[in-house]
């Protein structure tokens, strides 16, 4: 052993736990109950990893007490101790666990907690529900000895820059067998919870269901037990009411919303499993990170295994909840969890549970079901995407705003069909006011056909396969060629306007390709058009044009160029006709048609100087 590993060492805290620890102890937080619930949660979690690496080394529980929790409240020295008989940390996982956040996303955590009024639904969705005791306390000891080791190390801070590691005192070292012992010394404004029934409130309303027994430990009388300590998730449904199911959700999920959508069932059979999952009503602040990881936790015969088993599609990572299996072994590895096929029938089988429980939700609680869509839409999508197999239930659940409303059913867009009408029609775009405005609505606007307007990024990909729905194929007034014409127009004006003259085809895209080189691909008359003089369009064998972009912004992929379609029947095209060819008019104007048209996808002209210059002739020209 070192010298440094003997003696006090001072070290800094990584600077986005300082930012942290800033907010947490000048809190303005009106609820700082969570702070108990934290610590509670943190005890739970190391007897849960202590029984679990028991399995393999049982020496490491060896003939102590029964893994459980205290809470100590001790009025004359004005502190509040969190005690448990887990796994303990030794000196380095005391500065790596309580010196860093090693999470990604931290920072924009902090920025919505500078922004949130009340920091309650935040602190524990991120992971840094230790650093919440800093509301109450003015000062944290963490006294901490790891199973089987001997030596114990205490961990000192205020809440300031930094923070001390030490060999613990003998009498500290007494105090602590195995496990950590949280003492806070507890600001004045924060004495309320040195009283028992504030400590009780608190455990029975956020973690009753903590699988160890929590004992508060008074400064008079004995000891006693104040939660469950009961897997709620093998109880019967019947003996459960929605208060039980909310508390559970919240403290399996870390959560304060209400769930919107709660599946308990066990399954028994081949293999024998229990289930509880809860569908938020909030979006937690990770839900895009890059690994798309899960949050529903694994458990055989009650003892804690994994969080990270992937037990749902990465579609439906938002549920949160447990998953108890009988019958897979208890010292399973994270390799075996990868190709053990218990769990891989586990996984298909709760999946198709949790889509249908959805359906149920969609019909019978149609307000709840929203709630959900409106936090989770965008990441159930990515089912469409990659689950071949319930792709048809995904597509039936999804809702989208078209052009008739928000939140429609494919169900109800194929209801509503028009005459003739056999394909249901959508346009992808980055948003959905620009997508209301695109041109390339105009021929099916004029025949009253509802098209979906899609504007989260997932609906590139999954509109990128082909899709149908009840038989129904989905088509894209972006991409490829577009007949209407056998769909009536809701207006008999816009009939007559077919007669109307219309600029010489073959003459005109001649000229505008003469004009445009290689700028684009193609120059086709349209069928989409009826007002606007021009619209960019993909080839029907390549990649939309907005998955093109999505994939540009990465570095996957480059852009190709698009198909520039006219309106023959425009006057900013018929006057290309009119003019002299080869003259600056004809050039003027048929660039003008392709930069208007990247300006209505959201795109800026490849040189907005000679842009701005072009059209400033051809205003000059015409005033004149």
């Amino acid at each position: 052993m070192t010298t440094s590993d003997t003696a006090t060492h001072t070290q800094p805290f990584q600077a986005e736990v300082s930012e942290l620890l800033h907010l947490m102890v000048h809190s303005v937080y009106s609820e700082t109950d969570i702070f108990l619930r934290e610590l509670v949660s943190n005890a739970s979690d190391a007897c849960d990893k202590l029984r679990y690496e028991a399995i393999a080394s049982p020496a490491l529980l060896g003939e102590g007490d029964a893994l459980k929790i205290r809470i100590i409240p001790n009025r004359t020295a004005t502190t509040l101790t969190i005690a448990d008989n887990g796994i303990g940390m030794e000196r380095q996982e005391l500065i790596d666990h309580l010196g860093t956040i090693a999470r990604s996303g931290t920072k924009a955590f902090v920025s919505k907690l500078k922004e949130a009024k009340d920091g309650l639904g935040l602190i524990g969705q991120f992971g840094v529900g230790f650093y919440s005791a800093f509301m109450v306390a003015e000062k944290i000891v963490v006294v901490s000895r790891r199973a089987g080791e001997s030596d114990v190390w205490t961990w000192t801070s205020s809440g300031g820059s930094g923070f001390e590691i030490a060999r613990a005192s003998e009498e500290e070292a007494a105090r602590v067998a195995r496990g950590t012992e949280i003492v806070l010394h507890l600001k004045d404004d924060a004495k309320k919870y040195l009283e028992t029934y504030e400590i009780e409130r608190i455990v029975s309303a956020y973690s009753d269901n903590i699988l160890f027994p929590i004992e508060l430990v008074p400064e008079e009388g004995e000891p006693r037990q104040i939660n469950s300590a009961s897997a709620l998730w093998q109880r019967s449904k019947s003996e459960l009411s929605t208060e039980d199911y909310k508390k559970a959700y919240q403290q399996i999920a870390s959560a304060f919303d209400d769930p919107a959508m709660t599946l308990h069932y066990r399954a028994e059979g081949r293999y024998s499993y229990a289930v509880l999952l809860f569908a938020p009503s909030t979006k937690p602040f990770d839900l895009f990170e890059p690994n798309r990881k899960g949050r529903v936790k694994l458990y055989v015969r009650r003892v804690f295994i994994t969080d990270d088993a992937d037990l749902l599609p990465g579609y439906l990572r938002f549920i949160r909840g447990v998953v108890d299996s009988e019958d897979l072994p208890l010292n399973i590895s994270r390799e075996m969890l990868q190709n053990n096929p218990q769990l891989v029938q586990i996984r298909k089988a709760v999946a198709t549970r949790v889509v249908n429980e959805l359906e149920t939700l969609a019909e019978k609680d149609a307000e709840n079901f929203a709630r959900i869509w409106d936090a989770f839409g965008a990441v159930l999508k990515e089912g469409i995407y990659e689950d071949f197999e319930r792709r048809e239930k995904l597509l039936a659940l999804s809702r989208f705003t078209t052009t008739t409303g928000e939140k429609r059913a494919l169900k109800d867009v194929v209801a509503d069909f028009k005459p003739n009408q056999t394909e249901i029609y959508y346009l992808v775009g980055d948003s959905i006011e620009r997508l209301k405005s695109s041109p390339r609505l105009e021929a099916a606007t004029a025949r009253g056909i509802e098209v979906l307007l899609l504007s989260d990024p997932v609906d590139a990909f999954w509109t990128s396969m082909p899709t149908e729905f009840e038989g129904k194929p989905l088509k894209s007034l972006s991409q490829g060629d577009l007949n209407l014409d056998l769909i009536p127009r809701v207006d008999e004006k816009d009939e007559a306007k077919k007669d109307e003259p219309e600029a010489d085809e073959a003459a005109t895209i001649a000229v505008i390709k003469a004009t445009l080189g290689e700028r684009v691909s193609d120059v086709k008359a349209s069928t989409r058009l009826t007002s606007s003089a021009s619209c960019l369009v993909a080839d029907s064998q390549g990649p939309s044009r907005e998955l093109e972009r999505i994939l540009a912004q990465q570095n996957r992929g480059m852009r190709t160029r698009p198909i520039l379609e006219i309106n023959l029947r425009h006057p900013m095209v018929t006057a290309i006709t009119r003019a002299q060819a080869g003259s600056k008019t004809v050039d003027d104007l048929s660039l003008l048609l392709l930069e208007q048209a990247q300006i209505l996808d959201g795109e800026l002209p490849e040189d907005p100087a000679a842009f701005a210059a072009r059209l400033n002739r051809l205003v000059l020209q015409g005033l004149g």
